[in-house]
């Protein structure tokens, strides 16, 4: 797999037109990927500060957007229905003209469910609720009028996954992802690609087949998780600047290893 490069947009202490400014640029710079994230306050800073819903943001960016793909990094499975999720997930992918990524897991941030309404449970039942829904979602693509464009006409939406869990998240995406997005530093990295590729082995796939994701503000950060096998890599920036100089720095790194 050739390098790619994402940028996650942080849509929180902004106002809309700083983030639509931020993508546009990062579209031009030629990043690969265009991703938000699916939270309902911030994350860091003022904890009040401005902040904007993922999903409805992601279809302007469709709309917005020519060649990049888009996507949530990740849509927390807790916060809708999962035939509903896979529904907006097909639109999204329309609108984009086949360019949707479809990050999920299983939920974290304990203020989106307390404020929202939502149970928070355990992170153990948020995990079972995400191997629960990720057949019901794809059952739900095979069913939908139209179908689903996918990546280059495929017909299917392409699935990252993001956590390191080594019981359960690992076995969803050895059976259901083509991204796994790994919060690890290189060493923790390294053997949890090998605990996938047990995963992989158990169910008859190649583990070569699933891109390796992880954050990197600077080609340095890169090269070593590079050499441990990932290829997205992905420069998160929050409002209200946007500040992408380390993310014209990534492409030109992606470029030069290509050339």
């Amino acid at each position: 797999m050739t390098i790619r490069i994402g940028v996650q947009i942080q849509p929180q202490h902004a106002d809309y037109d700083q983030i639509r400014d931020a993508a546009r640029r990062a579209e031009e710079i030629g990043v690969d990927v265009i991703f938000n994230w699916d939270h309902f306050y911030p994350l860091y800073g003022e904890p009040d500060g401005k902040h904007f819903e993922a999903w409805t943001m992601l279809a302007a960016w469709a709309e917005q957007t020519t060649r990049a793909q888009i996507g949530c990094l990740v849509t927390c499975n807790s916060y809708r229905n999962p035939e509903l999720l896979a529904d907006m997930a097909r639109t999204v992918d329309h609108i984009s003209g086949g360019r949707l990524v479809f990050g999920i897991g299983s939920g974290w941030f304990e203020r989106d469910y307390t404020e929202y309404g939502y149970e928070f449970g355990t992170a153990g039942g948020r995990l079972d609720a995400l191997g629960e829904a990720l057949p019901r979602i794809e059952a739900r693509w095979e069913k939908l009028n139209p179908a689903p464009v996918g990546r280059s006409g495929s017909g299917r939406i392409p699935v990252l996954i993001g956590g390191g869990g080594e019981k359960k998240t690992l076995k969803y995406v050895a059976k259901h992802a083509d991204i796994w997005h790994s919060f690890s530093d290189v060493e923790t990295l390294e053997r949890k690609r090998g605990v996938l590729a047990g995963h992989c082995e158990t169910i008859g796939r190649d583990v070569n087949e699933i891109e390796i994701s992880t954050a990197a503000d600077s080609a340095e950060a890169a090269k070593p998780l590079y050499d441990a096998g990932a290829r997205l890599f992905t420069y998160g920036v929050t409002g209200p600047d946007y500040d992408l100089k380390p993310l014209e720095d990534l492409v030109a790194w992606r470029d030069s290893v290509g050339a």
